[in-house]
């Protein structure tokens, strides 16, 4: 969770990152070089319980979120389509931390 928005980009900035959304709770840095890589800061999640420490995109959210269901874990926020285009959930990670699992729509 962060509310350094600015500093983050200009940190991120001086490693080759910019930005390439922003709505104001949610940022996303990317390497031009390479899109995939990304980084992405939050003031606090406007549409789940909870704000998560991190985030994994993965192919196919749909297939990793019935994995993850299957296997026990503890879905924190489940499986949804989010305005900003991405489909999500959230699970917590053996060390307690919330991950955010996503795919862009």
């Amino acid at each position: 969770m962060s509310d350094a928005a600015q500093e983050n980009r200009e940190f991120y900035g001086l490693l080759g990152f910019e930005e390439v959304m922003n709505l104001g709770w949610i940022m996303t840095l990317a390497q031009p070089s390479a899109p995939a890589a990304q980084v992405g800061f939050m003031a606090g999640d406007k549409t789940a319980p909870v704000t998560p420490d991190m985030r994994v995109e993965v192919d196919d959210v749909d297939a990793t979120c019935a994995a993850v269901r299957d296997s026990g874990a503890e879905i924190v926020h489940p499986l949804q389509d989010e305005e900003c285009g991405v489909r999500r959930f959230f699970v917590r990670d053996p060390n307690g931390r919330v991950i955010n699992v996503l795919s862009h729509s």
